[in-house]
């Protein structure tokens, strides 16, 4: 029997005496997209950051079925999962080119001298990113600043991609572009999880949703049917908007 890329199990994640997240059940297949929904300060952030080993964390934290006693950025970086971070955290001052070598620098450290090549697989994906190869980053666009994070990310080869609101500040058509090529990604053997506020958005390019309120799994299921759920409609989509 197969075991999920991600399993989560009983997760929490505590700020002092307050806990943020709390005994959260999820898990991501490979080949799979899913998201987290919910309202602000549900605990979305909090969730991704600590599953990538950036926040303290207690319950189980499974890869491959494979349990993970201390979750660090440099364990699950060596594990196969990358963030790419609400902020998007690039280097303004430095191009796009060097931005996503910077992206490939792990597995130069164990030996991999295949950025170039990898970097030409980055480009194939987000085109763009080619014709802004020599710019510095700072002077991207919205959205061509958020493909260069997911392409950086990507620079490392990860089997997960943890993206952290992903359409946060950008145009509703550059929200649909990225977020089909995130819907692109399982192509190139790439599972994601996503956390998005944009609910509409994120259900209809996922496959399986989670809907995170006051730090708990409130509701799950299949992104479509979340997408046509009444309550679903009535709090996140808009009152009587069904599509």
């Amino acid at each position: 029997m197969s075991h999920p890329l991600l399993q989560l199990d009983g997760f929490c994640v505590a700020y002092r005496t307050v806990e943020a997240v709390h005994s959260v059940r999820l898990h991501v297949n490979e080949g799979e997209i899913v998201t987290v929904i919910g309202p602000n300060g549900a605990g979305k952030t909090t969730l991704l950051c600590a599953a990538m080993g950036l926040l303290p964390s207690t319950g189980s934290l499974a890869l491959h079925g494979e349990r993970i006693a201390r979750p660090g950025v440099e364990t699950m970086v060596a594990r196969g999962v990358a963030l790419v971070p609400e902020r998007r955290e690039l280097f303004g001052e430095m191009s796009v080119e060097d931005n996503l070598l910077l992206g490939g620098f792990y597995q130069w450290r164990k030996g991999r001298r295949d950025q170039r090549a990898r970097m030409e697989e980055v480009f194939e994906i987000f085109p763009r990113l080619r014709e802004r190869r020599p710019q510095l980053a700072s002077t991207l666009s919205g959205g061509e600043r958020q493909m260069l994070a997911i392409g950086r990310a990507l620079m490392a080869r990860p089997q997960l991609l943890m993206l952290d609101e992903p359409s946060l500040g950008l145009a509703p058509l550059v929200v649909r572009e990225v977020l089909r090529v995130v819907s692109q990604l399982r192509s190139h053997g790439v599972s994601v999880l996503l956390v998005e506020q944009n609910a509409r958005a994120a259900l209809q390019v996922a496959d399986r949703a989670y809907v995170l309120e006051m730090g708990a799994i409130a509701l799950e299921g299949k992104a479509r049917d979340l997408l046509h759920d009444q309550r679903i409609i009535d709090t996140y989509l808009g009152i009587g908007k069904k599509e």
